[in-house]
């Protein structure tokens, strides 16, 4: 999904109280890595833990604003003018839904019954699609992470890949629909997701949610989930990159997804799209692998490939639409993926 996965604050909430359950989440790695690293190769210890310290702090500024922003954009329910964005015209709601792709406040399970409800007021696959395809390449935190990790030029270039896949993506589907494709399209079930925010068709925007008590309290447990889930994902991320720079021999790196050549894009797209991860963590751990020796192109595929396969965005797709539309967005996904590392790697 393209927005901080915080499933619920009260799943957080229950975490945080449950002294066992901590040892379920990144912390344990963030702290375990350390504490290994001590006993079996202490004479980098200090190296590894204050690589990740810095990368992590330097991040800070990124990921507060990101926690702020995301809060906002939940507690005004930003969902009901992504919802308006489906209506009138198909080439309008192609360009408008790749567009707001980017800017979905969802956790991964509401968008199953988002696009559930836009399948059955009947908007048009093709603006589906765009907006399938773009939501879970880039978010407004995940905007910020990758401009902080890998630089600007990869955050803005992964933000105008998300628009350009979800645009292409959306008119190859209308053009397919035209020539007798896709004639049946939803699995006929409507999921009801986890209940973690309110129909995206219902209500309007409130940009000054201050204003309103119930939505000041949105806020406050949005900020309090985000900012834990972002942490906990960044301080992991930041522990493993340490750990790639320190030990995976740059030669490695260089000559799997090195060069100039269409060859490591391709690698990179095909490992990108089963060797998933999340949109935060991502972003370091490219940081490490770029400086290793990977090329520009191959890591923006990398990017891209893996956020299009992501196990929300994929269990999202299958539930909900027949297996000739999950082939198509896979297709989409993939041919998206090297098209932008090539680009990319043209252009920067």
């Amino acid at each position: 999904m393209s927005t901080v996965e915080t499933g619920s604050a009260q799943a957080t909430s229950e975490r945080t109280t449950n002294p066992l359950a901590v040892l379920a989440t990144p912390w344990a790695i963030v702290i375990a890595v350390p504490l290994i690293i001590s006993f079996l190769d202490p004479s980098r210890f200090e190296a590894i833990v204050g690589f990740a310290a810095n990368a992590f702090l330097g991040t800070l500024p990124y990921i507060a604003f990101a926690v702020i922003l995301i809060a906002w954009l939940k507690a005004a329910g930003a969902e009901a003018a992504i919802g308006r964005a489906f209506e009138g015209r198909e080439t309008r709601a192609i360009v408008l839904a790749a567009l707001f792709g980017g800017l979905a406040p969802f956790c991964s399970c509401e968008v199953i019954p988002f696009i559930a409800g836009l399948l059955a007021v009947g908007a048009p696959l093709s603006a589906i699609m765009a907006f399938w395809l773009a939501s879970p390449l880039i978010d407004p935190p995940t905007l910020l992470i990758t401009a902080a990790a890998l630089g600007w030029p990869f955050a803005i270039g992964k933000a105008v890949a998300a628009v350009g896949l979800g645009l292409a993506g959306g008119f190859i589907v209308k053009a397919l629909t035209a020539g007798g494709l896709f004639a049946s399209v939803s699995r006929g079930t409507v999921r009801k997701g986890c209940g973690c925010g309110p129909s995206p068709f219902d209500g309007r925007p409130v940009w000054r949610f201050w204003a309103e008590g119930h939505r000041t309290d949105i806020f406050s447990a949005e900020l309090r989930a985000n900012a834990a889930f972002l942490a906990q994902w960044l301080a992991l991320a930041y522990v493993l990159e340490a750990l790639l720079v320190t030990y995976v021999p740059a030669s490695l790196i260089a000559g799997l997804v090195g060069g100039e050549g269409l060859g490591p894009i391709v690698v990179s797209a095909l490992v990108g799209m089963p060797a998933y991860l999340n949109s935060y963590v991502a972003p370091p751990l490219l940081a490490g692998l770029t400086e290793q020796g990977m090329s520009d192109g191959a890591a923006m595929a990398f990017l891209i490939a893996g956020a299009v396969s992501s196990i929300p965005a994929m269990a999202a797709v299958w539930s909900l639409v027949r297996a000739p539309v999950f082939a198509t967005y896979l297709a989409l996904g993939v041919t998206g993926a090297i098209v932008s590392g090539v680009i990319f790697q043209m252009v920067v």
